[in-house]
């Protein structure tokens, strides 16, 4: 246990001692706690400061739940507080404890339905959480923190809660649980997926999710092939299939779906001027920028300019000052020739069996967190990877052009090129 673990940031106590004055236990245990962590003390050994915060931590977080009853304790921060004291408590025999074990349980009521909720889970390894999990995926379906909550469901193998959910009468709820299911990239979603896909008595939404899922599993997307090939797929969800099926990223598998399901053709079949002539034309930016937003299209699915968009690919808001048009040209149809430093992408086989794809955003000696195509981070402990791989081809998906018209290409190029660094003031 490091020093920096045992911080703890003395404006929190300083602001919940002004709530809790009139709470000893609280009270007390913080100006111990103060006293210990304030930069200035320099009297203890490095041994006694490892040794002393475990004791007065525990006594502030039971403080805090003694005082939950009293109305001088602002909710706010008596939870901020309590929250911070378990991120240091993290490891310990919660059922050695039972005083420790009541605590945790209390604060973790209070922050049901909140990411707070699904890192305690996580951090005490608490069982039988499965329900305020799925509240957590249920509302944060494409984030990490539900993705994080669907995960650990999974984890627990109780696949009986989420066939419950999956089977309800609420056919947006369940169309949110698969996405968050999807974003798992885990093979365990497909005994609960894969019999959605051909039950006619589903709503539509929801065998669409449940290809859109399948299809980020290698497993999954094998699986929709074979219903192709046997005609189990419904002209209704023919569309979902060809674009979700074109668009994966396992080699053999792409081409199976390339043969079985042709992807349709671009609305501008003439084929592109050469490249050169591209770059000479004119283009109306303020309709480029309504094709970078299309949905078709995906610009801005990936990439952000100013407010708007996601942090996976470069951010573009001063591209133009960066690229002139025949660079942009070429990055458009040729993303994989020239990757920018930092999003390349990774392949990482597991040693579950799973595996992982996406960019590496940060990495530390225990862990690193790689953000998958749809942007949500994933953290993966070093421990868990069996190989790890950097592909030679862009995460940003070929033949883009496909998605637009010649005319849509050059106004999309004509907008990029128009995002200019500001000029300095004078």
């Amino acid at each position: 246990m490091d020093r920096e673990r045992l911080t703890f940031p003395s404006v929190v106590l300083q602001a919940t001692f002004q709530h809790d004055q009139r709470s000893p236990a609280v009270s007390g245990s913080i100006r111990r706690l103060f006293r210990w962590t304030h930069p200035m003390n320099n009297a203890l050994t490095m041994k006694a400061r490892i040794r002393l915060p475990i004791g007065l931590l525990f006594g502030l977080l039971l403080g805090l739940c003694r005082a939950s009853a009293q109305p001088t304790t602002a909710e706010p921060d008596r939870n901020a507080i309590a929250i911070e004291a378990l991120s240091r408590l993290k490891g310990m025999d919660m059922e050695a404890n039972p005083s420790l074990k009541a605590a945790v349980l209390k604060v973790l009521e209070s922050t049901r339905g909140t990411p707070n909720f699904v890192k305690i889970v996580n951090d005490f390894q608490l069982k039988g959480q499965n329900a305020g999990l799925l509240e957590v995926a249920l509302q944060h379906p494409a984030d990490e923190t539900g993705v994080e909550a669907a995960r650990l469901i999974l984890a627990s193998h109780d696949l009986a809660l989420l066939h419950d959910a999956l089977h309800g009468t609420n056919s947006t709820a369940g169309a949110k649980i698969i996405e968050a299911l999807g974003n798992t990239h885990d093979k365990e979603i497909l005994p609960l997926l894969v019999p959605l896909v051909t039950d006619e008595t589903r709503d539509v939404s929801i065998r669409r999710q449940a290809i859109r899922s399948l299809a980020q599993v290698q497993e999954g997307a094998a699986t929709l092939l074979q219903f192709v090939e046997q005609d189990k797929v419904p002209n209704s969800l023919k569309f979902t299939a060809n674009t979700e099926l074109n668009a994966v990223r396992w080699p053999e598998l792409k081409v199976k779906a390339a043969r079985l399901l042709p992807p349709p053709q671009a609305r501008n079949t003439e084929p592109l001027p050469p490249l050169a002539e591209l770059a000479q034309k004119k283009g109306d930016p303020a309709r480029g920028a309504q094709v970078f937003a299309r949905a078709e299209v995906g610009c801005i699915n990936c990439h952000r300019i100013n407010e708007k968009g996601a942090d996976l690919g470069p951010a573009l808001s001063e591209i133009g000052t960066k690229l002139g048009k025949d660079a942009l040209y070429e990055a458009i149809l040729d993303p994989s020739a020239g990757i920018a430093f930092g999003y390349e992408a990774w392949q990482l086989e597991l040693k579950s069996g799973d595996e992982a794809y996406g960019i590496i955003i940060s990495e530390t000696a225990e862990e690193l967190t790689l953000k998958d195509p749809k942007a949500i981070p994933t953290r993966i402990k070093r421990s868990e990877i069996a190989t790890r791989r950097q592909l030679k081809t862009s995460i940003m998906p070929t033949d883009l052009q496909q998605t637009m018209s010649t005319q849509d290409l050059i106004d999309l190029v004509e907008y990029l090129y128009s995002l200019k660094k500001p000029p300095a003031n004078p």
